[in-house]
């Protein structure tokens, strides 16, 4: 099975950059972030037309996440993260495919630091890992994927000392992270590339993407089940120099 994630910053303003990506991928899972869409925008029948059934959370302008499954329907299972309901952000979404479940998570960026989008970033981190320990401990194969804000390591991200005050970078943001990993989940990619400075995500300016100057910041934290599995990891870097396209490439993994 390959999974994939990609935070395609607007899901239709880069609809043909995905479109493309699909069919020169052929991921049988892909979660998307940042869809910048209402629900009634998203486009369910050009991604039907390439061959993918689709659920999606969106939101107008802001966040969005959707999953989208090849061949199949993504049986929808949790819309909305648990514990605040006045949270009106769309960050997550989740759907049992071929056998596994599916988080699909869009993590707040934070910044900037200190304030209150830093103070939401860190209580929705909290929930996140208070809802992780519920479904590890279900014993089932769980893969929670996406944008989730943070580089762990400095391996992670180009220049650290120029990251030490970022809402991605900061002790407590790595912490909670590493709470996660504590619980028993698998940072995949880190896993499969324990030495290698993997980038996902390119500013547009500065020539960052020409100078390689990223920052890890997509992942895919696995259940036990599912890690014992791993086979590979890869970071479509290509298409970040595509026309039009996202600051940010689409990665996945596969397994068995």
């Amino acid at each position: 099975m390959k999974l994939a994630t990609y935070n395609v910053n607007g899901v239709n303003g880069r609809l043909e950059v995905l479109l493309r990506w699909l069919d020169e991928a052929t991921p049988d899972v892909v979660c998307l972030q940042e869809l910048k869409a209402a629900d009634n925008r998203f486009p369910r029948r050009e991604i039907e037309n390439a061959g993918y059934s689709a659920i999606w959370h969106g939101q107008k302008s802001w966040n969005g996440v959707a999953i989208l499954a090849r061949g199949q329907a993504p049986i929808e299972t949790r819309r909305g993260l648990p514990g605040d309901l006045d949270d009106s952000h769309s960050r997550y979404i989740e759907a049992a495919v071929n056998g596994i479940i599916v988080g699909c998570l869009y993590l707040p960026n934070g910044n900037p630091v200190p304030g209150p989008r830093f103070d939401y970033k860190l209580r929705w981190f909290k929930r996140l890992g208070d809802y992780a320990a519920e479904l590890i401990e279900l014993g089932v194969p769980v893969a929670l994927v996406g944008d989730f804000n943070v580089m762990p390591t400095d391996l992670d991200v180009y220049k650290p000392e120029r990251w030490r005050d970022d809402a991605l970078f900061r002790p407590e943001v790595k912490a909670a992270f590493a709470r996660l990993l504590d619980q028993g989940w698998t940072d995949a990619v880190r896993y499969l590339h324990p030495n290698e400075r993997i980038y996902t995500f390119w500013k547009y300016f500065r020539n960052a993407f020409a100078r390689d100057a990223g920052l890890r910041i997509d992942h895919f934290l696995l259940t036990p089940a599912l890690a014992a599995g791993l086979k590979r990891a890869k970071v479509d870097k290509s298409v970040r120099a595509w026309p039009h396209t996202s600051d940010h490439a689409p990665v996945w993994i596969e397994f068995s």
